[in-house]
Parts: structure tokens; sequence; C-alpha cells
């Protein structure tokens, strides 16, 4: 089997995951999944595994995450996991986006750019001296 390579979005949160034939193994960061903390990330990661099944038993994970937080990081993992499980078997399409779309779509909502004289929040504006 070959290598399958694929890549997951979050914020400014970049995940690739490299899939290939093991026993299940998957690191993120060239860390064990089960020592990553906080536990929801954890929870967010391994949702494309639990819903894979006896799929992922088979096949050893990497996943290099940069930027971002600790959530964004997890749930651009989260989605480079579903998009190489998909890339394996494509029987898991349908069953990933009947659970949770988001899964397989990347969120595009960005940070809203800082306006001028806002200083430097997005959406504040001078407050009136007057009345």
């Amino acid at each position: 089997m070959k290598i399958i390579n694929s890549s997951g979005k979050r914020k400014t949160a970049i995940a690739r995951a490299t899939l290939k034939e093991g026993n299940g193994k998957v690191n993120v960061n060239n860390e064990m999944l089960e020592n990553i903390e906080p536990s929801i990330s954890r929870m967010k990661i391994k949702e494309p595994l639990i819903l894979a099944g006896e799929t992922a038993k088979k096949l050893d994970i990497d996943v290099d995450v940069k930027g971002g937080g600790y959530n964004a990081q997890a749930e651009a993992a989260r989605v480079a996991i579903s998009r190489a499980l998909i890339k394996y078997d494509s029987k898991l399409e349908r069953i990933f986006l009947d659970y949770n779309r988001s899964l397989l779509v990347s969120d595009v909502r960005r940070k809203e750019c800082a306006k001028p004289n806002s200083r430097g929040r997005a959406r504040a504006k001078r407050q009136k001296s007057y009345r």
C-alpha cells in the first residue's frame, strides 16, 4: 500500500496527515494520541477514528500541526485524518458526512482584520462625548 497524505485547516492552524499500513498508532506532532492534553482536544481528534472502526485499527497515522491554538490544531488534525481515511476507503465518506460535515469541510471563518482608528479591535467605534 502506498502512503496517503492529506491536509486540514482551521483558523491559522494547518495539519498534514500521513497514513500508512500498521497497527493503529496515531501520533500528533510526534506525541502519542493518548498523551494529548486537554482531553477535549484528544476526543475531537479521535472522532474520525472511532467512526472508521476496524479500518483505522490497521493504519498508522502521523499528523504534523503548525500554527493556531490547541483547539484549532485539534480541529485541523481531525479534518486531515478524516480526509486521509476517505482516500484510503471511500465508503467512509457517507458515514462522516452523516455524522458531521465539519469532519471533511474546513471551516472558512477567520479573524476579522482590525480597522484604522479603532484602537486595535475590529468593530470598535469612537465613543460620542456629547449627550
